[in-house]
């Protein structure tokens, strides 16, 4: 079994680990799959937000007054890979329906497999928020490495990544670049191909969250 960078955190509840199986399953309709993706990022994100600050404020409850705990400082941002960070994205909104939103629009290219960056849209307080990037496969990282640079120079500092599969390689990329950046997921698979896909994984999970085929002429 490949080593863990430290910063990675493997979430093994049992529904998560049992989503991801109906997820991975090749037979598993769009729709299905969209519902289970929202669903399970929310289990993930217990886990990616277990250490938010906290703050005791007086409030009264119908029976008596009482000094009770509530998020500390302005509220989270959400950051979406596009386009199958959007996936994750609705099931955390679901949690936090406050947070902010921003999205970063990366593509790899086909023929150097390295990020390429077309669209850009955070708050312009990150570094006040907590600020949790997803995406549901960190394969090669770059991706993944790229976005948090960028959001690290819009000031962001606290940081985390919530994945949904990971490829060993990747992981090892990641860690490299950005120690201080915690990751949650759901399970570290075995490999990349030879196309830099995740295997086992659960195929490209842009085209099987929106039911779409990359044309292009790409496995």
């Amino acid at each position: 079994m490949s080593t863990i960078p430290p910063s990675f955190h493997i979430v093994d509840h049992p529904l998560v680990l049992h989503k991801l199986t109906l997820m991975r399953n090749k037979e598993t309709s769009t729709a299905s799959f969209r519902i289970l993706l929202r669903e399970i990022s929310l289990l993930l994100a217990y886990e990616t937000l277990r250490d938010l600050p906290l703050e005791q404020v007086e409030i009264e409850t119908p029976l008596t007054p009482m000094m009770a705990p509530r998020l500390r400082g302005k509220k989270l941002c959400f950051v979406s890979i596009l386009r199958a960070g959007d996936g994750l994205l609705q099931g955390l909104l679901d949690l936090v329906p406050a947070a902010r939103v921003g999205h970063i629009g990366l593509y790899r290219d086909p023929q150097t497999k390295q990020p390429v960056e077309y669209l850009m849209k955070t708050p312009d307080d990150l570094g006040d928020r907590v600020t949790v990037l997803v995406d549901p496969m960190l394969a090669t990282a770059g991706s993944a490495i790229e976005a948090v640079r960028k959001v690290k120079e819009a000031g962001a500092r606290d940081i985390r990544f919530l994945a949904l599969v990971c490829a060993p390689e990747g992981a090892a990329a990641f860690a490299a670049a950005h120690p201080d950046v915690p990751v949650y997921a759901a399970a570290m698979d075995e490999r990349l191909d030879d196309h830099k896909y995740i295997v086992p994984g659960l195929g490209d999970a842009g085209d099987r969250l929106f039911g779409t085929k990359d044309h292009r002429g790409e496995p």
